[in-house]
């Protein structure tokens, strides 16, 4: 996915300059930004500077690199084991965004400090499918027909889809869009006990947790929207990758496959 550069830049006038830093260099960086969640001075040294680091990595997001990732990572799962696309769930996560930027809104549940909420979607495995960023002052239906949208690039569905949400989402709206999209939905009602209408919600949850576990997204210091996205899109390749040698463990036999279950 990455273009052929040329080790020195064969413009210099001298015919001499320091050499390219190797994009396995960058790619550890970040992997190591997004875990950590330090600054990018803090992973600077004296082979990596934090201004190639930034560099590259707008680089990449314009060639469109980390959503190849996730998608490449994606359909390697869905070969080997296989989405379940009939069970879908939806939720949104607020997370803390102290620099603002251009997703960020003041958050409800945090003294109205700038906050960023992601309405995400998995699969029936907790398997990320997607997010759309917003402020954390915007509410949940209004973002649900744009993370339906994110289902549209995963062909052929089934055509029998459950949809399990929270209380937030049950309005009329909502019950308008799943109709329109010939979707069935499992709600929770507000004011019950959600754990025993909306079985399923805990997937995405679930998934929430793994991406908090990766600190540049539990709280987020990035002010651009496709910096962020691309972070999680990073995130989720790591996830999807991560799910699935640990399930291909137990049915398939491998070159160099673990001697212990990952």
């Amino acid at each position: 996915m990455l273009p052929q550069r040329p080790v020195c830049d064969p413009t210099h006038p001298l015919g001499c300059h320091r050499t390219r830093i190797s994009d396995r260099t960058i790619f550890d960086k970040l992997l190591q930004l997004l875990r950590l969640g330090c600054s990018y001075e803090a992973l600077a040294d004296t082979n990596c500077s934090a201004t190639t680091i930034r560099n590259r990595r707008d680089e990449w997001i314009r060639l469109g690199v980390f959503a190849q990732l996730r998608h490449i990572a994606l359909q390697a799962y869905d070969c080997v084991v296989g989405l379940v696309l009939d069970q879908i769930a939806i939720d949104w996560s607020i997370t803390k965004a102290p620099g603002g930027g251009e997703a960020a809104g003041r958050s409800p549940v945090d003294r109205v400090e700038q906050g960023l909420k992601g309405s995400g979607t998995t699969d029936g495995y907790r398997i990320p499918l997607g997010r759309v960023l917003a402020g954390a002052n915007r509410h949940d239906s209004p973002l649900l027909a744009p993370t339906l949208n994110l289902l549209d690039g995963l062909s052929p569905l089934p055509n029998d889809i459950t949809l399990h949400l929270d209380a937030d989402y049950d309005s009329g709206k909502t019950h308008s869009t799943l109709d329109e999209r010939g979707l069935r939905g499992r709600i929770a009602r507000k004011g019950e006990k959600a754990p025993v209408q909306a079985t399923g919600r805990w997937h995405v949850e679930r998934t929430h947790a793994w991406q908090n576990a990766f600190h540049r997204l539990a709280r987020c210091y990035e002010r651009r929207i496709d910096v962020i996205n691309a972070f999680f899109d990073l995130t989720d390749a790591v996830i999807t990758v991560r799910s699935l040698v640990r399930r291909a463990w137990t049915t398939y036999r491998w070159d160099g496959r673990p001697v212990r279950r990952p």
